[in-house]
């Protein structure tokens, strides 16, 4: 599978995730204003990086060297794995042993955002 087609997919499948995830926390917390609070920043942060994983499929024909593009859409899939899945954990089951690894998923995030910007840089 080719670069394009693995971020384009990880988006648009994050994309539909973060929908029906959305719809789903809407309806199930509506009465517990923490957790739904913390449930509307995972959504938040799972579509806007979704599309920025959509976005970095479109550049790989941009000149921007696949390798930076790949680091950065690994981290960006990291990121949203362990910083909004953690955070959809806490929501809804309010414990995880792994809430610990929720400040790495914003580490990952930051760390994705970064490695497209060197990316472009050194295009």
């Amino acid at each position: 599978m080719t670069l394009q087609r693995l971020l384009g997919s990880f988006g648009a499948v994050n994309a539909a995730l973060a929908v029906a995830l959305g719809a789903y926390g809407a309806h199930v917390l509506k009465g517990d204003a923490v957790a739904l609070n913390r449930f509307s920043t995972a959504n938040d942060y799972q579509m806007w990086h979704a599309l920025g994983l959509i976005m970095m499929a479109r550049l790989v024909t941009s000149g921007i060297r696949e390798g930076a593009l790949a680091w950065a859409g690994a981290l960006l899939t990291a990121g949203i794995l362990l910083f909004c899945g953690n955070l959809y954990l806490l929501s809804l089951v309010e414990w995880t042993p792994w809430g610990a690894l929720t400040p790495l998923g914003g580490f990952c995030l930051i760390a994705g955002w970064l490695m497209l910007a060197w990316g472009f840089l050194r295009s």
